[in-house]
């Protein structure tokens, strides 16, 4: 099993651990009500998805 052989600096962990980022989620305008909504996903403002209705709303 691998181990660390020297202890890592605060430096050195606090430098990795900043690389830790939030991504913005990707979204997309409905091309029916052009509300924002997630891609690949029904709309769930208007319930389309592919130019068809899916979802009652």
């Amino acid at each position: 099993m691998a181990v660390p052989k020297r202890k890592m600096s605060r430096s050195n962990t606090r430098s990795r651990r900043a690389q830790w980022k939030a991504t913005v989620v990707a979204t997309v305008a409905c091309p029916q009500c052009k509300s924002p909504k997630l891609p690949h996903a029904a709309c769930t403002v208007c319930g389309t998805y592919n130019g068809r209705q899916v979802i009652e709303v």
